[in-house]
């Protein structure tokens, strides 16, 4: 599975993967020398940056939660809207974003990058030819791709270890599959679980503020954008504007997928909150809560599978049992703190918590605008 993630004209090396590990870290990648891959992408916190929207370059703010980059060549498409396919073309976008790394185009971070002798040595070392754009985004895409994450305790209990996970996390590992409905999306099919990266490579409308951000009024403001087909228009608007809220609209020019986003890989989901693309949500409980409820109401773009799931305090806490058992090793001791700090806060305030919707009839979808 892993050596077909890799692409043919970017096989992996030691030195290429060594030369992308030093761009991702190296601030002289942005405009002004102050952000990083790894600005947003903290190895030391799960690669993400845990805000819920990510801080560029002279502190401004995009309208998107960084995801982790673990695991993110198994991916069929990358960022929250699909927008491009592979990790190289992923590595461009932000390096000229104006939020994030605030170059022009890339040649000019090219160009700064050119400036240092080391990487021109290593560049003509490793790829035979002069620094180039092409090649600066396959470095790091290389490194990029070394990021796996496996070796949890769920891991352990696919592979035979009965006692690996808990009898809660036992029990939240067939509510997920079953009664909470999350293999709706994050498995293969209804009735095949994924049990390696439990997502469906598809695109849902969940009920994330897609009403607070009136979408249908922002579709079809975005509609002469999308058709330019741009690529790096439609970046900037699903990072520094409200057209951010369409999400996989901006790519497909789909009405059914105004307001709809990627299902995300959920290993170490415990250590890469807060929570959905706008990181509005702040714990485990918070977004578990928000599927019992049935989710939006109001909305016409909803996800036909989101409905209400009567699960009662004790399945919601076996739902979290199971989330926190796809933690790797190298995580576990900063899940342990964080668990205890949503722990703590879920149980003072719950402000997605519905129980008269989630144990009601799942309302009539409203249609679509015309």
């Amino acid at each position: 599975m892993t050596r077909a993630a890799i692409p043919a004209d970017n096989p992996q090396t030691p030195e290429k993967i060594s030369l992308g590990q030093k761009l991702f870290f190296d601030r002289r990648l942005s405009v002004d020398g102050t952000v990083s891959c790894s600005t947003c992408h903290d190895p030391a916190l799960a690669f993400t940056d845990r805000k819920r929207t990510s801080v560029g370059i002279q502190g401004r703010v995009g309208q998107r939660n960084a995801p982790t980059i673990l695991n993110a060549l198994y991916n069929k498409t990358q960022f929250w809207d699909g927008r491009v396919n592979t990790l190289e073309e992923q590595a461009a976008l932000p390096i000229v974003n104006a939020v994030e790394m605030g170059h022009p185009n890339l040649d000019a971070a090219v160009a700064q990058i050119a400036a240092v002798a080391e990487y021109q040595q290593a560049f003509q070392r490793i790829f035979g030819r002069p620094l180039n754009g092409a090649d600066l985004l396959r470095a790091i895409a290389s490194y990029e791709r070394t990021q796996l994450s496996f070796d949890s305790p769920f891991d352990h209990f696919i592979a035979g270890d009965k006692n690996a996970i808990d009898a809660s996390a036992k029990r939240g590992w067939e509510l997920f599959n079953n009664q909470a409905r999350c293999n709706k999306c994050h498995a293969l099919t209804d009735t095949q679980r994924d049990v390696t990266n439990l997502i469906d490579n598809d695109f849902h409308n969940i009920g994330i503020l897609a009403v607070q951000h009136k979408v249908v009024p922002l579709a079809r403001q975005a509609e002469q954008l999308i058709k330019t087909g741009d690529t790096t228009a439609i970046d900037r608007a699903a990072i520094q504007s409200d057209m951010s809220a369409l999400g996989r609209f901006l790519i497909s020019k789909q009405e059914k997928d105004i307001a709809s986003f990627k299902t995300p890989n959920i290993r170490n989901v415990l250590v890469t909150g807060p929570y959905f693309h706008d990181g509005s949500q702040e714990t485990l409980w918070d977004v578990i809560d928000h599927y019992n409820k049935g989710a939006g109401l109001q909305n016409p773009y909803l996800d036909e599978d989101i409905q209400p799931l009567a699960l009662t305090e004790n399945d919601i806490d076996d739902l979290v049992a199971f989330m926190v058992s796809l933690t790797s090793a190298i995580y576990q001791e900063q899940g342990a703190v964080e668990l205890a700090r949503q722990r703590a806060l879920s149980r003072t305030t719950r402000p997605q918590r519905d129980t008269a919707r989630a144990f009601g009839p799942k309302p009539p979808r409203p249609a679509p605008p015309k």
